[in-house]
């Protein structure tokens, strides 16, 4: 039961990301459709052959969505689809392609995720203070029990799975630094990443600032604009696009929680679920895997999601990390683009970069950060704090 890897990703775009946008703001809509036009040109694919999209939201359209995009772009669709998991957003939007093209229901299915978009009037913004994952409208329960005793959103969540996995199987932070260490090192030999030609060593990173103790400046994300989008449609018609076809042979989903405050257990994520189920609908192992793209918007989350999806036992990954390279020319190629990390996180495009980091491997068309002999890629989407988790396996035609 599941995906028989019929859908592929046939093209791409990928925004180089920017500390400031340049040249005058867009609205999302026009992103948007800059990134459609883009996406399918490199496909080699017509406008005109679109019949199904998916979005995250967009500034313009507090509802419909999907229907505000599809009548500026002049599309009428089979499959318009929203969907809000937070940084896992971008691998659930190319199952859920997978799954329409698969059932018939669409043919092209484009996802694009903006990130940038048109600075709002300050008197315009709805609060004053962004609270990340936690929400602070009335009657929501981090408005009632977190946000008021200062557990506020991503920095103090990801803080505290560092520091219970600390107290359950050691916390050794020259592993957690030369996460970010080997993702520079792969960082360096891509032009387009924030932080290209700037490495950095472990004890680089543990210099740096201490931010939410045991977590330092190094090891959080830098927040970019940019974007990023994704053509996705049959095998047959991939076959006809300009690259490689990669095909999407298995997925996992698992939601559990929104913030640590309820989850059952934060040293056992739902990652677990969704990977086993991606490889088991696969029919592949973990030692078929030519490469991995593990979201990454704390070194933590990289640890957390080697041991939970199987890479390596419970409490061991720190082993694991001191005994491979984790750069795009090791033996275990982690994040070759450079991961959010040091290629930097587009805000809601951020998830989708990884999906084109396995995707541009496999087609063979990474350049100086190219994986050998790649062929079959692990995806990872990660939203909330380690509540919201989505598995890809894309393998080439």
């Amino acid at each position: 039961m599941g995906l028989r890897g019929n859908a592929a990703i046939a093209g791409y775009v990928e925004l180089k990301p920017e500390k400031k946008p340049q040249g005058a703001p867009l609205f999302s809509i026009e992103q948007w459709a800059m990134l459609a036009q883009q996406a399918l040109r490199d496909a080699g694919i017509e406008k005109h052959e679109v019949d199904g999209i998916v979005t995250s939201s967009i500034a313009e359209s507090a509802m419909f969505a999907p229907a505000t995009l599809a009548e500026y772009l002049g599309l009428e669709l089979n499959l318009a689809e929203h969907i809000d998991l937070g940084g896992a957003s971008a691998a659930g939007a190319i199952w859920r392609a997978a799954a329409a093209i698969e059932l018939g229901v669409a043919e092209v299915v484009v996802c694009a995720f903006p990130a940038g978009p048109m600075p709002m009037p300050v008197e315009l913004k709805p609060h004053p203070f962004p609270f990340g994952a936690s929400s602070n409208e009335y009657g929501s329960p981090q408005a009632q029990f977190d946000i008021p005793y200062g557990n506020l959103a991503q920095n103090c969540g990801y803080a505290q799975i560092a520091n219970l996995y600390g107290a359950r199987y050691g916390y050794d932070p020259r592993a957690l630094a030369k996460i970010a260490a080997d993702q520079r090192a792969s960082a360096c030999a891509n032009p387009d990443a924030i932080f290209y030609g700037q490495p950095i060593t472990i004890d680089d990173v543990l210099n740096s600032p201490m931010i939410a103790d045991p977590i330092h400046l190094l090891e959080i994300v830098m927040p970019v604009a940019g974007g990023a989008a994704v053509v996705v449609t049959s095998k047959e018609r991939a076959a006809r696009a300009k690259h490689r076809p990669v095909r999407i042979t298995g997925f996992g989903e698992r939601l559990a929680f929104k913030t640590p405050t309820y989850a059952a257990d934060l040293l056992n994520t739902p990652i677990a679920a969704a990977a086993s189920r991606a490889f088991a609908m696969a029919g592949i192992s973990h030692a078929d895997i030519d490469m991995v793209s593990i979201y990454d918007c704390y070194t933590i989350t990289v640890l957390m999601t080697l041991e939970d999806a199987g890479f390596c036992p419970k409490g061991k990954a720190a082993e694991f990390i001191h005994s491979h390279d984790l750069s795009y020319r090791g033996d275990f190629p982690c994040n070759p683009h450079g991961g959010q990390l040091s290629f930097g996180q587009t805000g809601m495009a951020g998830g989708m970069h990884h999906v084109i980091d396995g995707a541009r491997q496999i087609m063979g068309r990474a350049g100086g950060n190219q994986v050998r002999d790649c062929n079959r890629a692990f995806i990872s989407g990660n939203g909330g704090i380690m509540s919201e988790q989505v598995v890809l396996i894309l393998e080439g035609a």
